[in-house]
């Protein structure tokens, strides 16, 4: 399959400031990328290149298969460029202002007028059809711009920062719209500071800093190769014999643990400060096997095998046991694990013949936030 958009050696100096050094980046057609880093990191000099709006200092770049430094035409004809700022013209109206670029794009007048309906639907604009640009809000403006560059049916979208200066409302809207491009087989690039918004939206990303990509690909993918060892969450019922020592020593002996981190779960149920100072992916995998008030989710139900017998029984002994076991504090168990999924599959068998009341099992998943965390340095040009 051909690229959608391929860069070579892409670089652009400024005197002795290199704003971009020697990109190397392939995009296939159809896919959401993310382009993510600080501020000076060169995202907007890629863009701009890419859009042919700046001349490369070296390298090469095409896009839909036309060079960027020596077929711009044929670049703009397969592209849709919307910048950061963007200006919109006064006693314009919104159908005018779409029917402006479409012809200047060269379409007809007879097809124009059915478009401008179609892009106005698709970007939830329709009843602003005859209001003037400049009365639109900042979140409609945004909407109408990415109309604009929707107009020639481009194969791929540049969106530089769409989501700048909106309003939460706003940013759902425009997530919730770039998704659907990406579902229509638009080939999409936007560059964003808001990481969970981009992991939202994208499947694949580039890390950038000081003009260097540092990491290109699935968002799986990067995941995996910055992720050191597996994390796995353990909730444990609340056994009164089993102190958090004796519940160390038994996960530590197992094979393929690394390091476990056990955690009270008192009262979590209500949302104990312990839980909500929790920060990052730990508190959100957290909030994942800890059940709320309606109860854990079926897969997350208490298995009936990892009781043990003293409390499972219902004699007065056993009844003793039992009540002792619900005023000691639940526990979370964090346990730091090296092996594949079998091997994670062995860990829960061996956490139950080791006699630990598990009734809570999940990987603790990394995020785009720990990735770029790891990858970069925090430095800036």
């Amino acid at each position: 399959m051909t690229p959608i958009v391929e860069t070579r050696g892409l670089t652009k100096s400024y005197g002795p400031f290199q704003a971009l050094e020697a990109l190397n980046l392939t995009i296939e057609p159809g896919v959401v990328f993310g382009f993510i880093g600080p501020n000076g990191a060169g995202k907007t000099t890629s863009m701009r290149i890419l859009a042919t709006l700046l001349e490369p200092t070296a390298g090469e770049a095409w896009v839909g298969g036309y060079s960027v430094t020596r077929e711009s035409r044929g670049v703009r004809q397969v592209l849709g460029y919307m910048p950061d700022n963007f200006g919109v013209y006064d006693n314009m109206k919104v159908w005018e202002y779409l029917d402006f670029f479409a012809s200047a794009y060269g379409l007809p007048r007879s097809r124009r007028l059915g478009l401008i309906d179609d892009l106005l639907a698709l970007v939830d604009l329709s009843e602003k059809r005859d209001g003037y640009v400049e009365a639109l809000s900042r979140g409609m403006k945004q909407r109408l711009c990415l109309a604009r560059t929707l107009v020639h049916d481009p194969q791929l979208l540049i969106l530089d920062e769409p989501a700048s200066g909106l309003d939460p409302r706003a940013r759902v809207e425009l997530r919730a719209l770039l998704r659907q491009l990406g579902a229509l087989g638009k080939t999409v690039i936007v560059s964003s500071h808001i990481l969970t918004e981009m992991a939202d939206i994208c499947d694949h990303v580039g890390i950038i800093e000081r003009g260097r990509l540092l990491a290109s690909g699935p968002i799986e993918e990067l995941l995996r190769q910055v992720q050191t060892s597996r994390s796995v969450l353990v909730r444990l019922i609340a056994d009164a014999r089993l102190g958090d020592e004796a519940v160390a020593e038994r996960v530590r002996t197992i094979p393929g643990v690394l390091g476990v981190e056990i955690e009270p779960l008192a009262a979590t149920l209500r949302g104990a400060p312990a839980v909500v100072a929790m920060e990052g992916t730990r508190a959100r995998a957290l909030s994942q096997i800890i059940p709320g008030e309606a109860g854990a989710p079926p897969h997350l139900q208490p298995v009936p095998s990892a009781l043990p017998p003293e409390i499972a029984g219902g004699s007065a002994t056993d009844q003793r046991l039992a009540a002792a076991a619900s005023a000691a504090p639940a526990r979370l168990v964090r346990i730091d694990f090296d092996g594949d999924d079998y091997r994670l599959y062995q860990l829960l068998g061996e956490l139950l013949t080791r006699g630990l009341p598990v009734y809570g099992f999940t990987e603790e998943v990394g995020d785009l936030e720990d990735a770029f965390m790891r990858i970069t340095r925090g430095m800036v040009a």
